[in-house]
């Protein structure tokens, strides 16, 4: 992009009074952003919901001085952008209305893989909270998603390790700008972040964590995604917001269910109750739900030799690979593992492409 067509785009997002979606009437009905700041205000109060409180702001010669500082800090610093207009804007996110008209990143984010996904939830997060996250993103390795959360406590720093752990691609989208980093704690996983994914915001560099900054965030952490993922929340909370977001675009919400009497699973509870997600019990009703059952997805594996086993998945394997086709009954029996524990071990190594489903509860090595 064009100095001049930068400049003018940072003016246009620091215009106060004047948001996303206004944003982008005056940039299509103007044809371009350049050209906005070069047309008269009798034209552009023509256009719906230009008034001349927002017409002040978008002339305001402060803006032009804060824009000048901006872009001059972008140049030196070869920050990343994206334009909302152009091929390297997130797909998903293009589709929505008040979509951020400028994007700053950091990293190495590759968006080609379309199989994205958002975890969020609590800060408070319980035990069974980051088994679950832990596990069900193990779980979809398989499928190569890339995974999405808000770089906060709890669930959201939870994912993203789960991420990095699985040499999953994993995106911060931040409530801040880039220099800042919050909670200060998680400065350590920067790094890895980067190198596997990287960090998205539609803040200025040195705008701090506000309250209202969290706010917009979600709309990001929901839009760019397939679907989102609720792992535990209170009967209020962020995530709340996200699920709710997220339904606004008409996408896949998902929901872990928990005990009635679990505070932070009262959230979780009530979208399920009222049908704003779907109850998620394992990495299966993601795949099944998205589709991606029914994409190709290349084998993790070739033989059975290429690829390390844990404990349990070896006595599975070495079951099966002497007595062929067995029931999951005689599976847990032969193997001496719990049913609990055996059903996500199964899943676990039919993602990976070791074993085979068939009817009737039957399973053998692909």
């Amino acid at each position: 992009m064009k100095e001049e067509k930068l400049l003018a785009v940072l003016r246009l997002q620091k215009s106060k009074a004047i948001g996303d979606i206004l944003a982008k009437k005056l940039i299509v009905n103007v044809g371009d952003v350049s050209q906005i700041f070069k047309e008269k205000a009798a034209y552009l109060s023509k256009i719906n919901g230009i008034g001349n409180h927002a017409l002040k702001h978008l002339f305001d010669e402060e803006n032009i001085k804060l824009a000048t500082q901006e872009l001059k800090y972008m140049q030196e610093h070869k920050i990343a952008y994206s334009y909302f207009l152009e091929d390297d804007y997130p797909t998903n996110l293009q589709h929505c209305i008040d979509s951020p008209i400028l994007l700053f990143k950091d990293g190495n984010i590759d968006l080609s893989n379309h199989r994205i996904i958002s975890i969020v939830g609590t800060r408070n997060m319980s035990s069974y909270g980051r088994d679950f996250c832990n596990q069900l993103i193990q779980d979809l390795a398989a499928y190569n998603p890339i995974i999405v959360s808000g770089f906060a406590y709890g669930v959201d720093i939870c994912a993203h390790k789960a991420a990095l752990k699985n040499n999953l691609q994993t995106i911060a989208v931040l409530a801040h700008g880039l220099e800042e980093t919050y909670p200060k704690v998680h400065k350590k996983y920067i790094h890895q972040v980067n190198e596997n994914g990287g960090f998205l915001t539609e803040f200025w560099h040195n705008e701090t964590p506000l309250r209202e900054n969290f706010l917009k965030r979600n709309r990001i952490v929901a839009g760019i995604s397939k679907a989102t993922i609720i792992i535990e929340s209170a009967e209020k909370g962020g995530s709340l917001v996200t699920a709710d977001i997220a339904n606004s675009y008409d996408r896949d919400v998902f929901a872990v269910p928990g005990r009635t009497t679990d505070l932070f699973s009262k959230g979780c509870n009530n979208l399920i109750k009222n049908n704003k997600a779907f109850l998620l019990n394992s990495a299966e009703d993601i795949v099944k739900m998205l589709n991606w059952d029914l994409e190709k997805t290349p084998k993790t594996i070739q033989k059975q030799l290429f690829i390390a086993l844990n404990d349990n998945e070896q006595k599975i394997y070495d079951v099966l690979h002497v007595k062929g086709q067995q029931l999951l009954d005689v599976i847990a029996l032969e193997c001496n593992i719990p049913m609990y524990q055996l059903s996500s071990i199964l899943l676990q190594m039919e993602l990976k492409g070791i074993i085979k489903p068939l009817p009737g509860k039957m399973f053998e090595l692909s």
